[in-house]
């Protein structure tokens, strides 16, 4: 346990130092939001690889790749898809308007892009985004607290408050700064403790066991890349974990990113990097879990007692047999990595939306800089409190709960929402302000609807919780935004028409 607390330690310091050297460079809230716009691209994109992929990764994705088999891999398929659409064609388009606009924050970027006459849009988006952000952290820091008492044999309450107080101190004090340069520590450190751990776990095993003919003694379904349940689940299936993807196609928290990169040279250097880092680490999850489904049923373990617990221990089981201590402690520092980073990304990025979108642009446009840095400092605190109370609820209210589908419907909500808005704002010049607006509500309601209505109904409901909501509740708001433009288009278009 020495051993854990020290390398826990040295991790937590490192990250107060990122905190105290970045605060020198906070001068404006520009700085504090998105960095003064001057970021390198290997930052970037770390960052936006560690802000995206968060908790889910090592917790939920190795748990998914124990529980499912080689069916998981369509996340990794996925993932890199929206990943590299992403960079490759959205993200210059998206620099170049938001530099244009001089946006700080994506209600900046949307009350700009559709002229917006009225603060209904922003005040709308910023509501919207502050909503899911807080239950996105909530989960986040849930997954703190399971993280401790699986890998530290910490109270659970006690570990979630830890993990919430280290990652609120670096942000209070460096803001977006210390986001991005601690995202790129984390980010290198799941990288290479991600693609290392599989490669040992395998040369550890038993050189006579067959991997696949094992996973197909446990469960035929296991080695069926199709998901082996018929066809209509197995393409609900396949959607479901693929179309996760989608949420990297305009996701706030990835694309206030692209607002504080230099300059659109450096979104070319940092594609390359975003897709490689996904593709290996995705699949290095995947593999962990399934490795481990192997290893703990070939010693005669029971696999649903083994991963029935949570999927945090699938990691620490494999750390624990397959490493050195030493090293084995230096994981806790990686999955504490996986978490927080996606932790300080959105609040901070909740922080703008209450201090800039609603203080400043809608009630008090004349205050100053120095002021509202600090105001968004109280507020970061305040929405980081907001999450702690509700992941302490879900964790006394529903003990039984499954992280990964958690996660997911809290990134779920944020992409349906914006992502569809984003797409539509950079590839259609004539979609409306009233376009927009239909596609985040349609967005926000579908996903709710989904989740919370068709998914407990017997019947339909097993093919709608395998297809999950993002896929769906997507559909629905590209579907409305183009509708709500038809109905009421642009008024320079209409203008043009009547001269």
């Amino acid at each position: 346990m020495l051993v854990k607390i020290i390398a826990l330690s040295l991790y937590v310091l490192v990250l107060f130092l990122i905190g105290i050297v970045a605060s020198r460079r906070v001068k404006n809230i520009s700085d504090y939001y998105v960095g003064g716009k001057n970021i390198g691209y290997w930052a970037v994109a770390f960052s936006a690889r560690a802000t995206g992929e968060s908790g889910w990764l090592l917790i939920g994705l190795t748990g998914m790749g124990a529980l499912a088999g080689l069916s998981a891999y369509w996340v990794v398929l996925g993932e890199v898809l929206g990943v590299a659409i992403s960079w490759q064609f959205m993200a210059k388009r998206f620099k170049r308007k938001s530099d244009h606009y001089q946006s700080i924050t994506i209600p900046d970027y949307l009350e700009s892009h559709f002229k917006s006459s009225t603060k209904f849009l922003r005040g709308l988006a910023a509501s919207i985004l502050s909503i899911f952000v807080v239950i996105y952290v909530s989960t986040q820091i849930d997954a703190t607290g399971i993280a401790f008492e699986s890998m530290m044999n910490m109270n659970y309450y006690h570990g979630a408050l830890l993990g919430f107080l280290i990652v609120l101190a670096y942000i209070f004090i460096g803001g977006f700064v210390a986001v991005v340069w601690s995202d790129l520590f984390q980010g290198v450190l799941m990288f290479v403790g991600l693609v290392l751990l599989p490669i040992v776990v395998y040369y550890n095993l038993d050189a006579n066991l067959n991997i696949l003919e094992t996973l197909k003694s446990i469960d035929p379904n296991l080695t069926n890349i199709w998901g082996g349940e018929g066809f209509w689940l197995n393409l609900a299936t396949i959607l479901g974990f693929s179309m996760i993807g989608l949420g990297f196609l305009g996701s706030p928290q990835v694309y206030v990113r692209f607002m504080s990169i230099k300059n659109e040279e450096e979104i070319d250097k940092g594609k390359w990097v975003a897709i490689f880092y996904t593709l290996l680490t995705d699949a290095a999850a995947v593999t962990i879990g399934i490795l481990a489904r192997v290893y703990f049923t070939s010693e005669g373990q029971d696999p649903e007692a083994v991963f029935g617990i949570g999927a945090t221990d699938v990691l620490n089981m494999v750390t624990s047999n397959f490493l050195p201590l030493g090293i084995a402690a230096i994981y806790i520092a990686i999955v504490l990595s996986a978490i927080m980073s996606t932790i300080d990304s959105l609040l901070v990025m909740a922080s703008s939306a209450i201090t800039r979108d609603f203080y400043q642009k809608i009630f008090n446009p004349t205050v100053r800089d120095e002021k509202l840095t600090k105001l968004s400092r109280y507020v970061t605190l305040t929405m980081a409190i907001l999450s702690l109370f509700i992941a302490f609820a879900m964790a006394y209210f529903s003990p039984d709960r499954q992280v990964f589908w958690v996660m997911i419907f809290g990134w779920s909500g944020i992409a349906a929402c914006f992502c569809p808005v984003i797409i539509l704002s950079l590839f259609w010049k004539p979609y409306s302000e009233a376009g927009a607006i239909a596609s985040i509500i349609s967005g926000f309601i579908s996903v709710s609807f989904f989740k919370f209505v068709l998914q407990p109904m017997d019947g339909i409901g097993i093919y709608i919780e395998k297809l999950d909501v993002l896929a769906p509740s997507f559909v629905i708001a590209l579907f409305c935004g183009w509708i709500f433009t038809k109905m009421y288009p642009r008024e320079e278009k209409t203008q043009k028409n009547k001269n």
